[in-house]
């Protein structure tokens, strides 16, 4: 059996997601920002329901709660390993005030993403906000990229899920045949 089982309607199986968005500054004295913590929460649901494997900063620092008990260190190993292990990373990038929130280490992210090869489903609004750099915006330019408007996302999170498989549908082909040569079929 293929480590991607469609046909048990686990269309992530055997992927390995990673999930960034805004941490330091979405935490707010009385909690972490809903407008972030939603969007967040709903992707590695969505992802986590349709078999895939998550790598979230979030659920590991507790949205914020745990985030003061690593160190610089800690966070970049962590996260960079993630990146070189996931399949697929997932931004979401969310705008509150007309502005993105700011969020220095998912930029960082974006980088070794797109330097990694690693596809890249972006969760934001769009058009991309005035706020947005460069870079960003034409990130699609180096990488695979792929955007998904949040205000989608959270009207349909399956829209997620779409775009993974799309995204990954090279790299699916190449396991499963991979899969079948080691195994002589």
């Amino acid at each position: 059996m293929s480590r991607y089982d469609q046909a048990a309607g686990l269309p992530l199986a055997g992927l390995d997601i990673f999930v960034g968005g805004p941490i330091q500054h979405a935490i707010l004295p009385d909690g972490f920002a809903s407008p972030v913590r939603t969007p967040i929460a709903t992707a590695l649901s969505v992802a986590e329901a349709h078999g895939a494997n998550t790598f979230s900063a979030h659920r590991v620092e507790e949205f914020g709660l745990s985030t003061a008990s690593f160190t610089p260190s800690q966070v970049s190993v962590r996260d960079f390993r993630w990146m070189k292990k996931c399949d697929v990373f997932v931004p979401v990038l969310p705008v509150v005030d007309d502005k993105l929130v700011r969020t220095d280490g998912t930029h960082i992210e974006l980088g070794w993403a797109s330097a990694l090869g690693r596809p890249i489903v972006i969760i934001t609004d769009q058009p991309f906000s005035a706020s947005a750099s460069h870079l960003l915006k034409g990130l699609n330019e180096v990488g695979r990229v792929e955007v998904l408007p949040i205000s989608e996302f959270l009207d349909d999170p399956n829209r997620l899920v779409e775009l993974i498989i799309g995204v990954t549908h090279t790299h699916r082909i190449a396991i499963e045949a991979s899969e079948l040569v080691s195994t002589g079929a």
